[in-house]
């Protein structure tokens, strides 16, 4: 039985609010686990509005999207008019409500926003300093160190795959590929997001697109956004659980295609950066 693995990254302080407590039920209707990838520290998504003069394609991209009522009227104030709230660690509660459902929880960003946009003027020990913040921070709210990290919108470089060397993290998913590979820097499994998220697609063709992708009898990884599969495309979500139902194509946590890649003999291969259809900016591919 193929399987398709759900990636869900929480990005900001709304997504976890709303969106996350949306996605539990929905996973427990369908009766599936998900690999949640959490953002804790700060939101600062308010700062994107500096991508809105530099970057044409975000402004391009928030307007196909429906930003505000993707992520509403506050996030885009969050650090800048408004303080920048902390994303996981002010909901403890929920922390704990993913982890008794029985998903898989992973690290994803201590500042999500700060990493997206300004990681390459950034130093090394910036790097480290974000690494740590967010993994101490991690331990704290779940009472264990994370074994694997998400890098936010599949954003690296070479300083951060040697702060990566540091700790010992079972697998990534810090690419867009289209199988897993053992990435060569660092020498550690890549379980890579394979198919596009559905705000990187025509609306009304997107659950279309990607049912007809996980169709092909193989494993698949499916990027889920908190913000949007818990927001304004959660009916979209639940019609691509019913099709992997109906398909006979099991749902499951990263670290279940984790198990199933052991032992295999898989390339070794290193990152490059693409900008993908639908995206913004460059991802590691």
């Amino acid at each position: 039985m193929p399987l398709l693995g759900l990636k869900i990254d929480v990005d900001t302080y709304e997504g976890m609010k709303k969106g996350v407590p949306v996605l539990l039920r929905i996973l427990d209707e369908f009766n599936v686990q998900a690999t949640f990838f959490l953002s804790i520290g700060p939101d600062n998504s308010g700062r994107a509005v500096f991508q809105l003069i530099k970057n044409p394609r975000f402004l391009k991209k928030m307007m196909r999207t429906n930003a505000p009522a993707l992520y509403g009227w506050k996030t885009a104030l969050y650090g800048t008019l408004l303080p920048a709230p902390m994303i996981a660690l002010s909901f403890p509660k929920i922390v704990k409500e993913i982890i008794a459902a029985g998903h898989e929880v992973q690290f994803h960003a201590w500042d999500h926003r700060r990493w997206q946009d300004e990681l390459a003027s950034k130093s090394e020990d910036w790097i480290h300093e974000w690494f740590e913040k967010g993994m101490e921070s991690f331990e704290k709210l779940t009472g264990g160190r994370p074994t694997a990290f998400g890098a936010p919108s599949w954003l690296i470089d070479d300083r951060v795959l040697a702060v990566i060397r540091q700790y010992a993290f079972d697998y990534l998913s810090c690419t867009r590929a289209k199988a897993p590979f053992i990435l060569d820097a660092v020498d550690i499994l890549e379980i890579p997001s394979d198919l596009p998220c559905f705000e990187e697609l025509e609306v009304a063709k997107g659950v279309s697109v990607i049912a007809d992708l996980m169709r092909d009898g193989k494993d698949h990884v499916l990027p889920v956004h908190a913000e949007v599969e818990g927001g304004i495309f959660q009916n979209q979500f639940r019609e691509i659980l019913k099709i992997a139902k109906q398909e006979a194509i099991e749902v499951a946590q990263l670290k279940a295609l984790k198990e199933t890649l052991e032992g295999r003999n898989l390339p070794k291969r290193k990152y490059r950066m693409a900008l993908l259809p639908g995206r913004h900016s460059p991802c590691a591919v």
